[in-house]
């Protein structure tokens, strides 16, 4: 009737649904029903035919008999994604220097400023390499750290890292390249991957971060190295044979000497 008044006596939508006494709601409603109804009444029509006539058939059958005469839709394989693929398995280092393992830690000054550190560990000795801690550190910053550590130790074949901008960088990229190290990502929520800094990671926040307050970033820096290197001089590890780290890799040291001799 709307329409017919819209129609004929070119009143608008509106006024014909006051007219009608029609909320205009109500004429403007569309149906969610479900658009497969006409096709299950027809479905249903079908089946109890069927019985009509006496097939008294299950659900299985009927599903079976379908698929066998090709109607069932083809369902299309899935991709698995690249990180839900088989991992190979990750290098296992048997002597100092082969690979490395970073991550990062924050943590805040006595005044609230924030500030990270970066953490490095030699993966066979588990000796803290580097703590390079700064307000904001980017791949730039990370490369300067182990260009630094390139001076003193050499470089590693492996390095350990999580998926983090600061490792994904061009910077990291073009140094590892040019180093002839490979760069080993961890899988994405898998910080089993990356278990030797995580555990790491969570002595130096029990026993240094959490129990120290900073001033500045300058006594966090002093405070810290202070750290790192008691925990290589005097903390025996039970995977080490309750040696300290540094007594670790002095005796893998002196054992290469001997064999080479």
């Amino acid at each position: 009737m709307v329409d017919h008044l819209r129609d004929h006596y070119r009143a608008s939508e509106r006024h014909a649904c006051r007219v009608l006494r029609m909320g205009h709601g109500t004429y403007r409603y569309t149906s969610h029903q479900e658009p497969w109804t006409e096709l299950r009444m027809r479905m249903r029509e079908i089946a109890q035919a069927l019985n009509r006539e006496g097939w008294q058939v299950g659900k299985y059958l009927v599903c079976r008999l379908y698929k066998e005469e090709g109607l069932a839709l083809k369902k299309r394989p899935q991709r698995r994604r690249k990180a839900e693929r088989n991992r190979e398995e990750r290098f296992v280092a048997t002597v100092p220097n082969q690979a490395w393992s970073l991550d990062f830690v924050a943590d805040q000054l006595q005044d609230g400023k924030r500030f990270r550190a970066l953490t490095i560990i030699d993966v066979c000795t588990r000796e803290s390499i580097a703590i390079e801690a700064g307000q904001s550190l980017k791949g730039e910053d990370v490369v300067r750290t182990l260009n630094r550590l390139k001076q003193e130790r050499g470089v590693p074949r492996f390095l350990f890292c999580d998926n983090g901008s600061e490792f994904t960088s061009q910077a990291m990229d073009l140094w590892a390249y040019q180093n002839g190290v490979k760069i080993d990502f961890s899988r994405p929520g898998k910080p089993t991957d990356n278990a030797f800094v995580e555990s790491f990671n969570g002595t130096f926040r029990a026993e240094c971060l959490n129990t120290c307050w900073f001033a500045s970033l300058l006594e966090a820096k002093h405070m810290i190295e202070a750290w790192r290197r008691e925990y290589n001089e005097s903390r025996p590890h039970r995977s080490l044979g309750e040696r300290t780290p540094s007594e670790f890799a002095s005796q893998i040291a002196a054992t290469r000497e001997l064999t080479a001799t």
